[in-house]
């Protein structure tokens, strides 16, 4: 049984890290106000795929990066786009429209962003906080995701894709 579990563990490693390869780690801290942001998530590329719409589906949750979920660690309580966070370490998920994105907050984090049937893994039962978002087109596509927070928000930017989530300390 201990020979299975390291054979797991391994090849769950190596699973890992040839994932990793082609969606990149990106871990940032950022400060808003007084408060300290940790953000990670998994940078995934264009590479001619058509992104809204197609990989990713309109309305349907998406993990906002490859692999695991996206994750927002927050020292302060925040308010974001006029709704109160507390303090903590989230999951973010998003629900891409056309014109608008749900930007979920959670408390779980699960360990991988999909489950094994290719759905979100997110628990809705665990959202913190739900806020919708208008989207920005852009002129100029964007190969790779890219989320920060600075200048008060959090923007994640795709392919054609802006959004702009306003965040300030409480």
């Amino acid at each position: 049984l201990a020979v299975l579990i390291v054979i797991l563990f391994v090849a769950f490693q190596v699973l890992k890290s040839k994932t990793k390869s082609s969606s990149p780690e990106v871990k940032q801290t950022y400060s808003v106000g007084a408060s300290k942001i940790n953000l990670f998530y998994c940078s995934p590329s264009k590479k001619g795929r058509e992104i809204f719409g197609g990989i990713i589906k309109y309305g349907e949750v998406w993990r906002t990066g490859a692999n695991e979920p996206t994750t927002f660690e927050t020292d302060k309580n925040l308010v974001v786009d006029g709704k109160k966070l507390p303090a903590g370490k989230y999951s973010v998920w998003t629900i891409p429209q056309q014109d608008s994105w749900t930007v979920i907050f959670n408390k779980e984090i699960p360990i991988w962003g999909d489950n094994t049937d290719g759905k979100a893994a997110r628990n809705d039962k665990t959202d913190v906080l739900q806020v919708v978002i208008p989207v920005e087109k852009l002129i100029t596509s964007q190969e790779k995701l890219s989320i920060d927070a600075n200048n008060n928000a959090l923007t994640i930017i795709w392919d054609m894709t802006k959004i702009t989530v306003p965040i300030v300390v409480e």
